[in-house]
């Protein structure tokens, strides 16, 4: 699979507790409030602790302006298709065309027939469905004034549709088994499975049966978007699926969507805290991560014809290009460009790893692994390029300040300033957070898979704690940017020791690495 290019949303998915009925709504308001773009609730009517779904989605939709509803997913054996599609209808028109559909097969069967519902096998549940699809879609269209449809399960004998809903309300389908992803790839808008039982591993082989029955039905892959319901921890180390720090939250998900195509995530959690970190440290760095890789040349367009290269070191000059064949993602060159006199490392004691296998040919697949490493790194280059053009801007506002314009200029350098230290010291925490996941997840990985590599990530993972002194420098210069006179002359110092250090770090770490992750995975 790879990037289906779908626009990136982020939202909530909550539980509808009775007893809280009021903070469930409250949480629909704080998605909203924190920039999240969709509030979902699941939907077991048979569940007695549980508020009704569509109530709290009418009651959520009156207290928001701007997100996304949807129940995730509509239990369709115990909410009539005719009935379910005109609520949705009425809820968008309402809501100013808010509303979006997931629907669901009914998976527990016995507790559905418990409460008078239809008591159906799974492969019953499945046909129901598909005639529920066409029963809600034809209930839209007032414009064909009647509806017969002869279903098995749900029949309409001349019914007249409508209203039709303000927008094309999107049907998002909870699919796991083969021949409910067929029905996805051929009939719905979206795919909306959770991690609990879609691990990420998994998600590859159910994308493609997606794919697969999409291009059978006619229709581009990309035509459905694929919805993921997440739930994890910011105090994990890193070494699990969303277990750890918001970096490798931001990482992992990059790289679902990167690699797997998925789009929208959907966190499920009713802990207003971590609805606020994943709004504001997880959501705005996956979007500018994906954004940096999407706007990347195609992987070979700027340099066709050049060799794969394993780089010897000779600090000060271009580093030379040695050919390996069978791989495709490009290390990225060490210039020999040094912006500091500071020296805190010995390049020319680097280890280097074992060379490649020859004659060995590596698959698209294997070879992400590496191409995602260089597109974290250029992400970080590319974000050191823009901290020193804020530095370079605050240089020349402090040299155009007039004494006749002294305040004014005062209180936009302080402005200045401000912004600076807080894009440096968001910086430094996308950095520190990258090494910390290598640390923790990778370098073991690849340490136990190649037992050869222990030379070069030992050597790593000491640079990993220059540069984490590096990134203190960095914030200590800025404390003192404002109060000191030289202030402006430090954090220059600071940055281009930062830029030596990380630049030098990085292409180490690609030339050692690439061929590696190729082999073994990243993780």
């Amino acid at each position: 699979m790879s990037d289906y290019g779908q626009d990136l949303v982020f939202g909530t998915f909550l539980t509808p507790v009775a007893a809280s009925a009021q903070h469930v709504v409250d949480l629909a308001v704080l998605t909203e409030q924190v920039g999240l773009d969709l509030v979902t609730v699941q939907d077991h009517p048979y569940q007695a602790s549980f508020a009704d779904t569509w109530t709290l989605l009418s009651w959520m939709a009156a207290r928001t302006s701007r997100v996304r509803l949807s129940p995730n997913v509509a239990n369709v054996p115990l909410r009539p298709p005719w009935v379910l599609a005109k609520s949705a209808a009425t809820l968008d028109l309402l809501s100013g065309g808010r509303v979006e559909l997931g629907l669901g097969s009914g998976g527990f069967r016995e507790a559905i027939a418990a409460v008078g519902g239809p008591t159906l096998t799974a492969a019953q549940g499945v046909d129901a469905l598909v005639e529920a699809i066409a029963v809600i879609r034809a209930a839209w269209r007032p414009e064909d004034r009647s509806v017969r449809l002869a279903g098995e399960h749900h029949a309409i004998a001349g019914a007249h549709p409508g209203p039709a809903p303000a927008h094309d309300i999107e049907i998002w389908l909870g699919a796991y088994k083969p021949r409910m992803l067929a029905i996805t790839g051929g009939l719905a808008d979206g795919w909306l499975p959770s991690a609990g039982y879609a691990a990420p591993e998994t998600l590859h082989d159910m994308n493609a049966a997606i794919d697969e029955a999409a291009i059978a039905a006619g229709r581009q892959p990309a035509y459905v978007r694929r919805l993921y319901n997440i739930s994890g921890s910011f105090t994990g180390d890193g070494s699990e699926f969303l277990q750890g720090p918001p970096a490798v939250w931001v990482e992992q998900l990059a790289d679902l969507t990167l690699a797997e195509g998925m789009s929208t995530y959907i966190l499920g959690s009713d802990d207003p805290e971590t609805i606020r970190r994943f709004a504001a440290e997880v959501a705005p760095a996956v979007r500018e991560l994906v954004e940096a890789e999407r706007s990347r040349p195609a992987a070979g367009a700027e340099h066709t014809d050049a060799p794969v290269p394993l780089r010897e070191n000779h600090p000060g000059q271009v580093d030379v290009v040695l050919p390996v064949s069978g791989l495709d993602v490009v290390p990225t060159p060490d210039d020999g460009t040094r912006l500091s006199d500071v020296r805190l490392w010995d390049e020319s004691t680097r280890p280097t790893g074992p060379g490649p296998d020859p004659g060995r040919e590596y698959t698209a697949h294997e070879q992400a692994a590496g191409r995602h490493l260089v597109d974290v790194h250029d992400h970080l280059r590319s974000e050191l390029t823009q901290l020193r053009d804020l530095v370079d801007q605050v240089a020349t506002g402090r040299g155009d300040v007039g004494a006749a314009r002294s305040h004014i200029a005062a209180m936009t350098l302080r402005q200045n300033d401000w912004t600076l230290g807080v894009y440096c010291a968001q910086y430094c925490r996308v950095v520190t957070g990258h090494h910390s996941l290598e640390d923790a997840s990778v370098f073991p990985h690849l340490r136990a898979r190649d037992p050869r590599l222990a030379p070069v990530i030992d050597r790593l993972e000491e640079e990993h704690h220059v540069i984490s002194d590096v990134l203190e420098r960095v914030d200590a210069a800025l404390v003192a940017l404002v109060s000191e006179p030289d202030g402006l002359a430090a954090v220059r110092g600071a940055l281009d020791l930062l830029t030596d250090t990380l630049l030098s770090h990085l292409s180490y770490e690609e030339r050692e690495l690439i061929e590696p992750l190729a082999r073994v995975g990243f993780y």
